[in-house]
């Protein structure tokens, strides 16, 4: 059965697919054979799988991993965003368009969004927290500045 991004059609996976994807987090640009030899598979299998993983909207892209201190002079913060209603949907489209917001989550509690944000100064940081307290149905907000990893 063909897949088409994000495609309505149940994907099911299987071990393999997820051993693959556990992968790809640790390395997205691991070559085709290194996967096949640490997957006990082909390298077609890997790339076979590749494709309908990518195809079903289950991978939608790979990324680069840096060290925390790359950008040490960023800044990075956690946001708990309360909503009014049942605005969540139109909310989180607008939050989408912020580009210093890096993820978005939904939770259950108090909050009902949680968003990572990593600007470069402390004036963007400024404008980000304003920009997203603007928004048409955000009631209320909380952010902390993420001062280092331990």
């Amino acid at each position: 059965m063909p897949y088409s991004k994000r495609s309505n059609a149940k994907y099911i996976y299987d071990p393999l697919d997820r051993e693959l994807i556990a992968l790809l987090r640790r390395d997205g640009r691991a070559p085709l054979s290194k996967l096949a030899d640490i997957l006990k598979v082909s390298r077609g299998t890997v790339q076979n799988r590749l494709d309908r993983l990518i195809s079903s909207g289950t991978l939608v892209g790979f990324t680069v991993r840096v060290r925390e201190d790359y950008d040490a002079d960023a800044i990075r913060s956690l946001m708990l965003i309360e909503v009014v209603g049942k605005s969540t949907s139109q909310v989180i489209r607008k939050l989408r368009g912020i580009p210093e917001l890096q993820t978005l989550h939904t939770t259950n509690g108090a909050w009902d969004l949680v968003a990572e944000i990593q600007t470069a100064n402390l004036n963007d940081f400024d404008r980000v927290l304003r920009e997203v307290r603007m928004i048409d149905g955000v009631l209320n907000s909380e952010t902390s500045i993420l001062l280092s990893s331990v």
